[in-house]
């Protein structure tokens, strides 16, 4: 017995390979997903719902629990992504503090806290949402099926 009762063998052991791949999986959906989703999220917040649209999947089921409103179905979520546009001009700020992640063949998982500075109905406002976003891989290209997002009170 080595540190704490972990044998010393184990503590030299090198990761096995399935361990290896699913870090490597986490990193690339990681990679691929964040810059899309700030791209996306940043343009929203400045008026421009198309980026969130494209990044959504269109192919139901896909569901939102938003912090303003709860949509289900893309025939409601593609017109609250408009209408959620409209409220935004003049992001300042989105920053990502990413708590969790995780994929597994062609599903994954974002949890998040965003930090948002903008003008929502022309004031500006910095808020938090903790958001949780699933994210089903759609010929080749991640695609978010399931947000819920709620304020995040800073302690």
């Amino acid at each position: 017995m080595n540190v704490e009762g972990v044998p010393a063998t184990a503590m030299n052991a090198a990761p096995s390979s399935a361990t290896l791949r699913a870090v490597s999986e986490v990193d690339e959906f990681l990679a691929d997903i964040l810059p899309r989703l700030r791209e996306a999220e940043i343009a929203l917040h400045n008026g421009d719902a198309g980026p969130r649209s494209a990044l959504w999947s269109h192919n139901d089921p896909v569901t939102l629990f938003g912090a303003e409103v709860n949509r289900t179905g893309w025939s409601e979520l593609g017109p609250t992504f408009n209408w959620l546009a409209t409220r935004f001009t003049a992001c300042t700020s989105l920053e990502y503090e990413v708590v969790a992640a995780g994929a597994s063949g062609d599903l994954a998982y974002l949890v998040v806290i965003e930090r948002i500075s903008a003008t929502a109905n022309g004031n500006p406002v910095s808020y938090a949402l903790r958001a949780t976003t699933i994210f089903r891989r759609e010929e080749g290209v991640w695609r978010a099926i399931h947000r819920h997002g709620d304020r995040y009170q800073e302690d």
